[in-house]
This record gives structure tokens, sequence and C-alpha cells, in this order.
């Protein structure tokens, strides 16, 4: 069970908010988004990813103390981890692409049978 960093009264690890103090984790409330906040006198800006490649929006930039963007220099970046990309065989692959092309299915079936009339005919 982790601790509150501010009363470091012991909480549950999916609080939105310490039950003792009161400091929030959690921001807007949403338990998905996550609350960084600076220990001390440093700003969050001096060892964040998008502070240092000059893409963060935040707008307290580079004051920061709290921040929902932030992303950790020290930490290795989650896209270096593999994506899962399921494998489908031929069939499985042209049914999924019927069921996402269902006008285009539609316009080529079309073509498929003016040509049969075409040459039938």
């Amino acid at each position: 069970m982790p601790n509150c960093p501010s009363c470091h009264q012991p909480i549950k690890s999916n609080a939105i908010a310490c039950p003792h103090c009161g400091m929030i984790f959690k921001a807007y409330g949403h338990p998905g988004i996550t609350l960084h906040r600076a220990m001390g006198e440093e700003y969050l800006c001096n060892s964040c990813t998008y502070h240092e490649d000059d893409t963060c929006t935040f707008p307290q930039r580079p004051y920061a103390k709290e921040c929902t963007l932030y992303q950790d220099m020290s930490q290795p970046l989650l896209s270096n981890q593999p994506v899962y990309a399921p494998r489908y065989n031929l069939f499985q692959s042209i049914k999924l692409w019927c069921q996402r092309n269902p006008a285009l299915l539609g316009i080529l079936i079309l073509i498929a049978v003016s040509f049969l009339f075409a040459l039938g005919g």
C-alpha cells in the first residue's frame, strides 16, 4: 500500500485523493489521468521529455509544479515496446477488408457484374 507524499499516511493505490489531507493524485477527478507533482523547489519541466524536445503545450511551462503531460527523461519511452499486431490468414484479411470498405466492395461487385453482362451479351 503506497503512502501519501504530503501526509505520509497509507492510501489505496487507486485513490483519487488522500482521505487524510485531501491531496489530489488524479487530474480532474478521473482515475486514468495521473497528476504529476514536483517535489521541493524543482520544476517538472527541467526533467520532462516534452520540454527537452520543445513540443510541450502546457501553459505553465517552464515553471510547472503540477502537470498531466509529464514524461520523465530518465524513464524509457513506452513506444520502444513491441505493439501487438495480430496476424490473419488470407480469408480473415479479405473478410475484415470487406467489413471496413462496404461501399468500395459494392462498386467492385457492380463493375464485375457489368463486365459479365458485356462479355455474355
